[in-house]
């Protein structure tokens, strides 16, 4: 049997802890109060810039937005947590998850302050791709974004993710047209990419102020 006749799971990450953070799914149930108190009210207003969600000013109003992506869009929605403390520091969904093609997005990534330009932020990447690779065996991990939103597509490229595109006037987001710019990684990529990430991580690639001695891109080819 090829690749191609295999059975694919949906992603099922349940909890999962690197040196940095633990990245569990999402449990509105449990988590609502502590993914707002990281990444709601008016004073991370911001970071919803350019995610077709938010902000949000109330709990409640983050839960119903965060189940309808789950019941409407089948999102599996996650919340990651610093790996000492367990508290909330940002969130990232797959989204767009198709187990026939072997294919997953990452998507409604929204850091917290604490959690932005950190090693855990790439570390929390690295374990969302693991899963999908290593775990599920996909063949394709999609990055898709505003391509008006210069940081996100920086942090695509830095993540090992290759750029495909733009797709014109994709979506009208907030009263605004959107055109989307695609990234993806497929599965021949991810060993080198797997690769940089772990040599990046690495306690040894980090100075005794906390400084990265090689950038991650360093460590691809």
């Amino acid at each position: 049997m090829s690749d191609l006749d295999r059975t694919f799971k949906r992603p099922n990450l349940t909890s999962v802890t690197g040196r940095f953070v633990r990245v569990d799914a999402l449990d509105l149930a449990r988590d609502a109060q502590d993914l707002f108190a990281a990444i709601g009210g008016p004073e991370n207003a911001d970071l919803w810039r350019w995610v077709p969600l938010g902000p949000f000013d109330t709990v409640d109003a983050l839960v119903e937005a965060f189940e309808a992506g789950q019941r409407l869009g089948k999102w599996q929605s996650n919340i990651i947590r610093d790996a000492d403390t367990h508290a909330a520091l940002g969130t990232a969904s797959y989204m767009r998850i198709r187990p026939g093609s072997a294919s997953a997005e990452i998507g409604c990534v929204i850091y917290g302050p604490s959690l932005k330009r950190t090693p855990a932020a790439t570390e929390a990447m690295y374990l969302l791709a693991r899963h999908i690779f290593d775990d599920l065996g996909y063949r394709r991990y999609e990055w898709k974004c505003n391509n008006r939103n210069d940081a996100s597509k920086r942090a695509a490229e830095r993540l090992g993710f290759q750029f495909e595109g733009v797709f014109r006037q994709d979506m009208i987001v907030k009263g605004e047209n959107r055109d989307t710019a695609w990234f993806s990684i497929i599965d021949s990529e991810w060993p080198q990419v797997k690769t940089a990430f772990e040599a990046w991580l690495s306690p040894e690639n980090f100075g005794a102020d906390g400084q990265q001695v090689q950038s991650l891109s360093s460590f691809r080819p």
